[in-house]
């Protein structure tokens, strides 16, 4: 399978999701009939890049039984497929062992962007009618006189009108809307300049002047759109990136019913008192209490924990943790509005009005400007009117101001900037969703780090397989592979060698590990109480938490390591070098902690805490004057990621948390944080030199204008000049050097620590 680098990064970050496949009950929900027995489902798959993802998934997905066919669409990366029967085909299975995780897909979250669509149409018709107004007006400069020269000012009034009508309706409605409720915004200036500029030249028109300014007043909207355009596309860009990357949250349940019934229900119609079926490989849809049944639980994306928990009945859990071993029986003991989740959107939505209080650089100095540049024209007017009492020529200058003032520079210097930088960090992995994170980003002197998922990559890896016998190795995976336990999975990577007996029965025993048969012999794979009941005297001390036994002999012990993401210790280095204090805050023990803390020199740490804890940890730091960035993963530290000043998360993080942070990095290096923070800085200084650039061509340009010694088209010529100058200034950062390596991609080198995530 021929695949390009971008989307085997994207790949490589939806693999260490633990997969957590649909169930044929919610396909069959999803799907819609097209009668006939016939079913059409569509499916989302952020993966698919080339043509040959589009012929390998096609030809895979039309040699399922009742499939009728399989269509790919990679401009949308949607694959529809139609199939017949009741029960709908493995095609999300089938998918996931090509290797293209896929989710149901959500239009509402696939929809078109409009806005994005209607200011390229703007930026495109306001070209048009510039480019050629401006060679009319080239016409008229080069000597056309008489009828010629108002033929030509007539063919570009024409022009201008549906240039304003359409492309200029963009400001009027904002211009509009602000001064209906009383307020000045930037687009008032520019809707009033534009207006008047057009207006003043259809008089000189009309009245056969010598000199019209459409040129003026289209070319203006044309600098003015292409500085909106890209400031949305800042805005926007990653937020439709990330949400393409898969969904976790469960849809729904299977529901027993109380005559013994089983009936499928989504998620928002389970109720209290309700008994959910919960099979191994599924997470909990709403909070509950376990009343049948044992297994072991992944909490990591819910409470940090990075070792997985082991549960019976009458223990209670909660929305979004994922069932890996046995089967539960689970009576709901909350609505889907009153889970664990629920609890954390809205501690989410209350940490992010804290936020919503920052104010963006452009924001901040457009709040004089607007005011400022009326004044300005307005009192040029005045004056020139006493001064010689002439209004054409009064009304002629004071247009030449509002035009030669118009923000054009200054609103291209914060959004080209930004969308440069935006796609240098892109290029390193790291999606930004607003510009003015990178503002935020800029003036950070706390980094608070979560464990287990963000520091760590929050699966195990099995460390001493060197000293373990390859044979022995070979029949632990493949008991292995018959279990969904973190610790299995990294056993059976092991799985291939030669010579090993075949298994002949494999059953788990949730909490304590797997049994098998094979030649006679019964074989145990798990926990060193219960597998190894004839362990070796004297021998047990040296073995670790996990063993496998051949009747009851221990055999082989297996020590297992969380692995650090990649460049872990030089992030944090690296920060502590930018004057960046590195905290970490984690809801898993203080063992655990203490030695992430001690691999990677992070000399403060709070471990056991709460979702809410993390909340009044961060709120503290903000109380005593320090700018906190929040770097986590987990579903947990959704309200820390809004309550910060800015917060980062890897890909691999709860959807509800990417949407939350305002940074996504996608490959496994933690190097994206200072990289993220370093060049947020250099585009902070390149701001601020554009922001300068405006106000010193303002403070050169205008009182020329005022004292009556530019035209409308010189201005509009020194604002365009303004214009390019700061887009030349901010395409600097593109080939400026950054401080912290670019992220590696694929897997990269990693490093390990001695957390021992064993059984015990």
């Amino acid at each position: 399978m021929s695949c390009c680098a971008p989307g085997a990064e994207m790949a490589l970050a939806l693999e260490r999701v633990t997969p957590v496949l649909p169930s044929n009950q919610e396909v069959k929900l999803a799907s819609r009939s097209l009668g006939d027995d016939l079913h059409q489902t569509d499916l989302s798959v952020p993966t698919v890049h080339c043509g040959a993802c589009i012929q390998t998934i096609e030809t895979a997905l039309e040699k399922l039984d009742r499939l009728e066919d399989a269509r790919v669409n990679l401009s949308t990366k949607r694959v529809s497929i139609r199939w017949r029967g009741n029960e709908a085909p493995p095609f999300v299975a089938a998918l996931e062992r090509l290797g293209y995780p896929a989710h149901l897909f959500e239009p509402e979250i696939d929809e078109k962007d409009k806005t994005l669509s209607e200011l390229i149409r703007a930026v495109a018709v306001a070209g048009f009618a510039a480019g050629n107004i401006m060679l009319l007006s080239v016409s008229v400069w080069s000597g056309a006189e008489g009828a010629t020269r108002d033929l030509f000012h007539w063919i570009s009034a024409l022009i201008a009108i549906p240039a304003l009508a359409f492309a200029g309706g963009i400001y009027f409605r904002s211009a509009w809307n602000a001064l209906r409720h009383g307020r000045m915004n930037m687009d008032v200036p520019i809707a009033v300049g534009v207006s008047l500029a057009y207006a003043m030249s259809l008089y000189e028109t009309i009245n056969h002047g010598d000199h019209a300014y459409f040129d003026a007043s289209v070319s203006l909207l044309f600098f003015l759109l292409i500085g909106r355009t890209l400031d949305h596309v800042m805005r926007e860009r990653a937020r439709t990136a990330v949400n393409g990357l898969s969904r976790l949250a469960a849809r729904g349940a299977m529901v027993m019913r109380d005559d013994g019934t089983r009936d499928y229900r989504p998620v928002g119609e389970i109720e209290p008192g309700m008994q959910l079926l919960i099979a191994a490989g599924e997470r909990i849809p709403v909070d509950g209490k376990i009343i049948r049944g044992s297994s072991d639980l992944d909490c990591s994306l819910v409470s940090g924990e990075s070792v997985p928990r082991t549960v019976a009945s009458g223990e209670a859990v909660q929305a979004g943790i994922l069932n890996l071993t046995g089967p539960l029986t689970v009576e709901a003991t909350a609505a889907a509005k009153d889970s664990f989740l629920a609890e954390m959107v809205r501690l989410m939505e209350a940490a992010e009005g804290g936020r919503a209080h920052y104010r963006r650089i452009a924001d901040r100095v457009s709040a004089l400007y607007a005011p400022v540049v009326h004044l300005t024209a307005f009192v040029t007017f005045l004056g020139w009117m006493v001064a010689i009492g002439d209004w054409h020529r009064a009304m002629t200058i004071a247009i030449a101001v509002l035009i030669i003032t118009c923000p054009c520079a200054l609103g291209l210097a914060v959004p080209i900037v930004q969308v440069v930088a935006a796609r240098r960090l892109f290029e390193a992995g790291v999606m930004v969703k607003d510009g003015s994170a990178m503002e935020r980003l800029a003036a950070i002197d706390v980094a608070v780090f979560d464990k287990t998922g963000t520091l760590t990559l929050g699966e195990p890896r099995l460390v001493n397989a060197s000293s373990i016998d390859p044979t022995m190795l070979a029949i632990a995976a493949d008991i292995a592979a018959h279990s969904r336990h973190p610790l299995s999975k990294a056993i059976a990577n092991f799985a291939g060698f030669a010579g090993q007996p075949e298994l002949e029965a494999v059953s788990e025993h949730p909490g304590f590990g797997i049994e098998a048969t094979a030649a006679g012999s019964t074989w145990r794979l798990g926990r060193r109480g219960w597998a190894g009941w004839k362990a070796r005297t004297g021998g047990e001390s040296r073995y670790g938490g996990t063993v496998l036994t051949k009747d009851g002999i221990i055999v082989a012990s297996f020590v297992f390591e969380d692995a650090l993401r990649a460049d872990a210790r030089a992030a944090i280095e690296q920060l502590n070098n930018a004057r960046v204090s590195a905290q970490m805050l984690s809801g898993d023990t203080a063992a655990a902690c203490g030695e992430v803390a001690a691999a990677l020199g992070i000399h403060h740490f709070v471990p056991a805490l709460l979702p809410s804890g993390k909340v009044e940890h961060i709120e503290t730091l903000a109380k005593d004057g320090h700018k906190v960035l929040m770097v986590g993963d987990g579903l947990n530290d959704t309200p820390a990621l809004s309550a910060a000043h800015v917060s980062i998360a890897p890909a691999t993080a709860a959807d509800v948390g990417r949407k939350a942070a305002d940074f996504v990095f996608l490959r496994e290096s933690l190097s994206a944080v200072p990289l993220a923070l370093d060049v947020s800085r250099k585009a902070g200084r390149l701001i601020r030199q554009n922001i300068a650039i405006a106000i010193i061509y303002n403070a050169v340009a205008v009182p020329i204008a005022i004292s009556g010694n530019v035209t409308p088209l010189i201005a509009a010529i020194a604002m365009s000049a303004s214009s390019l100058l700061v887009i030349g200034n901010a395409l600097r950062l593109a080939s400026f050097a950054t401080n912290a390596p670019e992220t590696v991609g694929r897997r990269g080198n990693r490093s390990a620590i001695g957390a021992l995530a064993r059984s015990s």
